[in-house]
């Protein structure tokens, strides 16, 4: 696989940041910029009037998602917890990192990159893996996604917490990420952002939409981003992490009554393999957080593809035809010197090459109906769907024997890399089939109920030959049920109540070692929670207290590294708390509290009663801006965040524990007719502390004091 190179994917991203002009020759002669822009801010209110599922959000506050539903469902008729973080606070904080976005939903934590590779998270509990975008799960054979996500093309970031199996049909009991991209626009639009920052960070990034000529109701977007960053790591000899990306979208209106989207994602990645710092004696030592005891070789090269094909079309006014087809693929390598093992004096560390190629591919389509009419007086929302999904993966695993040892405290990037030998070459292939219905029904005096469930069945090969194991398995066949019920109550317009019941339903994609075709895993959650308006379609106060019990838990091996074990069961009970939206005119506010208890309450391979790794007792974060809304001073903006994350342990023996740490962060902005300077500090304290623990020889620090200056011209 070709590796991307940051200076090289920079310049192309400066050519295609050239287009942005183009946009604006599409606008008819004599028809000035402003008028342009202020319906473009019409069209796209996220208060009241104009909002929808996908639209653009005005605030930080969403008032209506499709995502717990796959209805265009307001927040507060739905039975489950969805916070949703809307581009605006991307832009404010000038986050880059989808881990950075979800910081202020309560109860998310970052999970691990996987070395560096991708994004994983920990949704109340439980570690994903895996997220959606605009609707559609990524390939449900890979245990995770081979790029780290970019968030050039993202309109809004949406957590369901809890089970989605019922509409998903796959999924961790924890929780849902789904992205929703930005959509083209008639109306001419673009933007285009340059950032700086510590440690020789660079990133340009931008956005062109607008009519395309020709064809009626035709519009295309494309949004693009490269990045280079070297970090606060001490790789040695100038490496560095590069990330491309680029992401054509277009809408077609042929009639009032039929919609088309295309969306299509490819992204580049090469970066360096890094497992951050190591586990001593019950704890990470954070004398040194640059420490690293890879090589200066160990690479890691990622590729993925994404496309979808989104038709609707309305039969009546009330019934709407849906059908989805959507194709990815991809691929990584990696060459890299792992971590193995600490001698007793903990001065020693043992290390063994490792390479890896692997690739996959799948297809997913969903065909659904959504139909609104009264029974007996009630009013009912009604979707009936079908989903097949076909996916496959191929990791090819070489490892050599345990090579030479390093020093703690002073890593020598260089290795003896013996002779590589076979470690496992896995085949494993989903083929499934999922029916699902749902019912929204509105019963009167404030109260709505809503039902559905989902049926998935279908076949997984799941072989994972190895020098001791090359019987070729059969395949296993696969069922699933999925039930959710909910009830919706209104005593008063801004105060909500509900309840609700899930189940969550995943076949098995770790690497089990000598195990074929390992058995599925299921959860089920209770929960309970409120919604309050504390300034009536501005600011809003949610609340929800949960039970979630999963069985069959992939977990990773104690004994083999690289390796999943497949353990009993494990509980997380918590509660919750988020705000988002406006306080005052110009004064906006987004974060959360969260308390969790997450256990192993049954298990032959681990201590009941240990807590599940990188799961904090307390956490909380919060993030607030105030913008002067008029005078002399109108567009100068400041911005404040702090972020608490109490001790987490690193393993489900529990046998290290990571610390609490408290992170401050700060911005100024001033928007200056069609520009935006901003400047972002984040760590203000130069705070010290493992951000994503994920076991004993995988920990990653957070970063330390550092600097963000950015540029954005909009037209």
């Amino acid at each position: 696989m070709a590796r991307v190179d940051g200076n090289g994917a920079l310049r192309l991203a400066a050519v295609l940041g050239g287009l942005a002009p183009l946009a604006a020759a599409a606008q008819p002669a004599g028809v000035p910029q402003e008028v342009a822009l202020s319906e473009l801010s019409v069209a796209g209110s996220g208060i009241g009037v104009g909002e929808s599922a996908t639209s653009p959000v005005i605030g930080y506050r969403a008032g209506r998602s499709a995502t717990a539903t796959r209805t265009d469902t307001a927040l507060r008729d739905t039975p489950q917890s969805v916070q949703v973080v809307p581009r605006e606070v991307l832009e404010d904080r000038q986050d880059v990192r989808l881990s950075d976005a979800l910081q202020n939903v309560s109860n998310v934590q970052p999970g691990g990159t996987l070395q560096g590779r991708s994004d994983t998270f920990v949704i109340r509990g439980f570690r994903t893996q895996a997220y959606a975008i605009d609707g559609v799960l990524l390939n449900q054979a890979n245990n995770f996604l081979s790029t780290q996500r970019d968030l050039a093309d993202v309109e809004r970031i949406e957590v369901l917490k809890g089970p989605a199996s019922v509409l998903y049909g796959r999924g961790d009991p924890g929780g849902l990420v789904n992205i929703v991209t930005r959509r083209p626009t008639l109306t001419p639009s673009g933007d285009l952002t340059v950032q700086g920052g510590s440690f020789g960070f660079a990133r340009l990034q931008g956005s062109v939409s607008g009519a395309l000529p020709g064809t009626e109701g035709f519009a295309g977007r494309v949004s693009f981003a490269a990045q280079d960053d070297p970090t606060f790591r001490n790789y040695g000899d100038g490496r560095s992490n590069s990330r491309f990306f680029v992401a054509p979208a277009f809408t077609w209106t042929p009639t009032a009554d039929t919609r088309v989207e295309f969306l299509a994602e490819i992204t580049r990645q090469d970066s360096q393999y890094d497992e951050g710092l190591i586990a001593r004696r019950g704890r990470v030592p954070l004398d040194d957080i640059a420490r690293f005891y890879g090589t200066t070789n160990s690479r890691y090269s990622g590729a993925s593809n994404f496309a979808t094909l989104r038709i609707e079309h309305d039969l009546t006014p009330d019934v709407t035809l849906r059908q989805i087809v959507n194709v990815q693929s991809g691929g990584f390598d990696v060459f890299a010197a792992r971590a193995t093992a600490v001698n007793p004096a903990g001065t020693l560390v043992t290390r063994r090459g490792s390479s890896v190629e692997s690739n996959f591919a799948s297809l997913d389509t969903q065909s659904e109906i959504v139909a609104k009419f009264d029974t007996f007086g009630l009013r009912n929302t009604f979707l009936a769907g079908f989903e097949y999904t076909n996916g496959y993966r191929n990791p090819y695993s070489l490892q050599t024997v345990a090579t030479t040892t390093t020093s703690f405290l002073n890593p020598v990037p260089r290795i003896n890399f013996g002779a590589f030998t076979l470690q496992s070459d896995i085949r494993q292939r989903n083929d499934l089939y999922g029916v699902y219905l749902q019912d929204q029904i509105d019963l009167g005096a404030g109260l709505q109920i809503l039902l559905g469930t989902r049926m998935d069945f279908g076949t997984q090969f799941y072989f994972n030959r190895t020098p001791t194991s090359r019987t070729v398995p059969p395949e296993q066949e696969l069922f699933g049920f999925s039930p959710r019920v909910g009830l919706v109550y209104r005593p008063i317009e801004p105060l909500t109540f509900y309840a609700s019941y899930t189940n969550s339903f995943k076949p098995q994609t770790d690497n089990v070692l000598g195990v074929n075709n390992p058995p599925p895993e299921t959860g089920v959650q209770y929960e309970v929670g409120a919604r309050y308006d504390l300034v009536p379609d501005r600011l809003t106060l949610s609340a929800a207290a949960f039970s979630i019990t999963r069985q069959n838990v992939s977990a990773n091996d104690p004994v083999n590294t690289g390796f999943s074990v497949i353990t009993g069961e494990q509980r997380s009970e918590g509660i919750e708390v988020d705000l988002a939206g406006e306080i005052l005119p110009g004064w906006k506010i987004i974060g959360g509290l969260g308390y969790l208890d997450a256990r192993i309450t049954r298990d032959t391979t681990f201590a009941v009663g240990n807590r599940l790794v990188g799961v904090p007792a307390f956490s909380g974060s919060v993030w607030s801006t105030y913008q002067i809304p008029d005078g002399e001073w109108r567009g100068l903006g400041v911005g404040f965040g702090a972020t608490y994350v109490g001790a987490r342990f690193g393993d489900l023996n529990n046998s290290y524990k990571v610390g609490a740490y408290t992170r401050l962060d700060a911005a100024v902005f001033y928007d200056y007719e069609r520009y935006r300077f901003a400047l972002n500090l984040r760590n203000l304290t130069d705070a010290r502390y493992i951000e994503q623990p994920f076991n004993t020889f995988n920990n990653q620090p957070g970063a330390p004091f550092t600097v963000l200056a950015t540029i954005t011209a909009r037209m």
